[in-house]
């Protein structure tokens, strides 16, 4: 934000304020200097002046004094008194040297003429024979007043002191000259102070003019704005500063494009990461976190900004930063919730200068959730494999160690031992066969042969086959009910014929071996917006809710000892699955315990008219 400056904060008035104090102070220097000369020079010139027409006066005085009977002659005193007065001279006085009055020039004082003086400086100049000068105000006009009293010496060389000259004068006039001269200094320090401020002023607008549009620059610059440049005025040390903020601008506006293409880049590659990322600074806390990681902790930015990395991670508890620091093996964090597992494995690095000064963490967070599944899987794989094989070679190995003991020989469990051989070697080579179809889809190699079929008569197909091994059985199975819940409409699928009456037969097969004899087995066939739905309908025990959801995992059994004995692998429903996937469709079940299950086949359909196959 720009802050305004006033005209008493800037640079401008700075300035003008420092020639003005230095004008002010020179011309007090010189003022004080020159007036205080001018005074002395004037009044010295007035008082040279004033003794040298009294220097006149007493040569014309002398000799009249010195003669006797001349000196009683006070006419000729009287007419050189009147020729010296004027031009400021108040009054002049002629005493002898026995202190009495031969004249004066002020027509007020002419009866005093005759009389003893008792003037102190006349008194001092006859004494001394010396000049005394003083200088007091009038009472009366407050004038400044100048008094000269000269001794009158013989000029015979007997230096005798004939008498004095009083000479009383206003040197006013020279204080008001002083003053008028003073005013005029005055009045042309003005003009001076004047003319010094403008020309101030413009010194100073040349001064900041740059500085200002340097300023303006350096706050756009601040605000991200590069466009502008500043005006180089001239080649002094303000225009390389003009210079170089302007290679500083198009420095930083190149600097700070390619920054912020690699905060995009970055940006780019943290969102687009397949696996989380947290960074925190040196205290632990998380400065960012893409949105991966938010996902797998199922957090969000405001919730995860600012917080100590320990315990977003929920191990505040075990850990302290120091031990997690200390901690150079990978850590595995479970955030399984209600709706699925969730098992995180995180990689931290250290963010460290090249002094060694730990500046922060990043931590990479690897969603392992599929691969500890995938293990798991693995493992109970390999372990009901190896367990279901097992089964059966441990009961043909009994039997044949039996018949080599001599079994072989009795006619009648002979060949009960041999059949029962024969039905686990079955057994196992349907299971092996189960095995090696799920392989091949894991793999992808299994392929489909499409074709467009009715789905109302491959389904009425595979029920028949199964009503006629019901009615052709020996068992006491003959009270089986299939029902049939069929559309009216004929619906048409591309379907590979073959694998979907494997999935038909294994759920049929299913529904018969664990519904009760005399049961109803339901049938169902409809139409949706987009697909075709199969149903199968048990009236059987039912699968307990906590085994609904992995009823089509491998090797899976809700009654174990029941299937093994029915001759079941495990396999069936996981083998429906993975065919009913391949044809881009869905299998569920849906179970109530103790009143039966309904498998469901959804399968994508495309309704067309009969148009289209001509």
């Amino acid at each position: 934000m720009k802050k305004k400056i006033t005209f008493f904060q800037s640079i401008d008035f700075k300035i003008i304020f420092v020639f003005i104090i230095l004008i002010l102070v020179a011309l007090e220097l010189i003022g004080t200097y020159f007036v205080r000369q001018l005074e002395t020079q004037l009044v010295t010139n007035f008082q040279e002046e004033k003794k040298l027409q009294v220097g006149f006066l007493d040569n014309t005085i002398q000799p009249i004094l010195f003669d006797d009977e001349t000196a009683e002659d006070s006419t000729e005193i009287e007419r050189l008194i009147e020729d010296f007065s004027g031009n400021g001279i108040l009054e002049v006085q002629i005493i002898d040297a026995q202190h009495y009055l031969l004249g004066t020039s002020d027509s007020t004082q002419q009866n005093s003429v005759g009389s003893k003086t008792n003037d102190k400086d006349v008194q001092q100049a006859l004494l001394l024979g010396n000049t005394v000068t003083s200088q007091y105000r009038d009472q009366t006009t407050n004038d400044r007043i100048w008094k000269l009293v000269s001794p009158i010496i013989a000029g015979d060389g007997s230096n005798e002191i004939l008498g004095v000259i009083a000479l009383t004068t206003n040197i006013e006039s020279v204080y008001e000259q002083i003053s008028e001269i003073t005013l005029i200094f005055l009045n042309s320090s003005l003009i001076a102070v004047a003319l010094t401020v403008i020309l101030a002023l413009f010194i100073s607008r040349a001064i900041t003019k740059p500085i200002t549009e340097m300023t303006q620059q350096t706050i756009q610059m601040a605000d991200g704005d590069y466009s502008g440049q500043v005006k180089v005025y001239s080649k002094d040390e303000l225009g390389i500063l003009s210079m170089a903020i302007n290679d500083l601008s198009t420095k930083v506006e190149e600097a700070q494009e390619t920054t912020e293409s690699e905060r995009r880049r970055l940006n780019s590659v943290l969102t687009h990461m397949t696996d989380g990322v947290i960074a925190t600074d040196r205290r632990g806390v998380i400065v960012i976190i893409n949105d991966k990681a938010m996902e797998m902790l199922n957090i969000s930015q405001e919730m995860a900004l600012g917080v100590s990395i320990l315990k977003v991670l929920k191990i505040d508890k075990e850990y302290t930063l120091r031990k997690l620091l200390e901690n150079e093996d990978d850590m595995y964090f479970d955030f399984s919730n209600d709706e699925m597992p969730v098992t995180l494995r995180g990689e931290f690095t250290l963010i460290q200068r090249e002094t060694g000064f730990i500046s922060g963490i990043v931590c990479v967070l690897h969603d392992v959730t599929k691969q500890e599944k995938i293990e798991n899987e693995r493992k109970e794989f390999v372990s009901n494999v190896s367990h279901e094989l097992r089964t059966p070679l441990t009961s043909m190995r009994s039997y044949l160690e039996a018949l080599l003991d001599g079994a072989w020989k009795d006619p009648e469990i002979a060949p009960q031992f041999l059949q029962v051989t024969q039905e686990e070697t079955d057994r196992m080579i349907r299971m092996i066969k189960d095995l090696l179809d799920l392989s091949r889809m894991d793999s992808g190699k299994g392929s489909l042969d499409l074709e467009y079929l009715n789905v109302n008569e491959l389904f009425d197909h595979v029920i028949k086959r199964f009503e006629m091994m019901i009615q052709s059985s020996d068992k006491s199975t003959k009270d089986f009910l299939i029902k049939r819940n069929f559309t009216d409409r004929q619906l048409w699928v591309e379907v590979d014929a073959d694998k979907m009456i494997q999935v038909l037969d294994n759920i049929m097969n299913n529904a018969i071996k664990y519904s009760p004899d005399g049961g109803t087995i339901t049938c169902g066939l409809m139409e949706t917006n987009d697909s075709v739905v199969l149903s199968i309908s048990d009236e059987g025990l039912g699968i307990p809710k906590r085994d609904l959801a992995n009823v089509f995992d491998r090797f899976f059994r809700v009654d174990k000892a029941r299937a093994r004995s029915m001759g079941g692998t495990g396999l069936g429903l996981a083998i429906s699955k993975e065919v009913v996937q391949q044809h881009k469709g869905k299998i569920w079940a849906e179970s109530t315990e103790g009143k039966g299950t309904t498998f469901y086949i959804s399968l994508p359909y495309l309704p067309y008219e009969e148009d289209d196959w001509e």
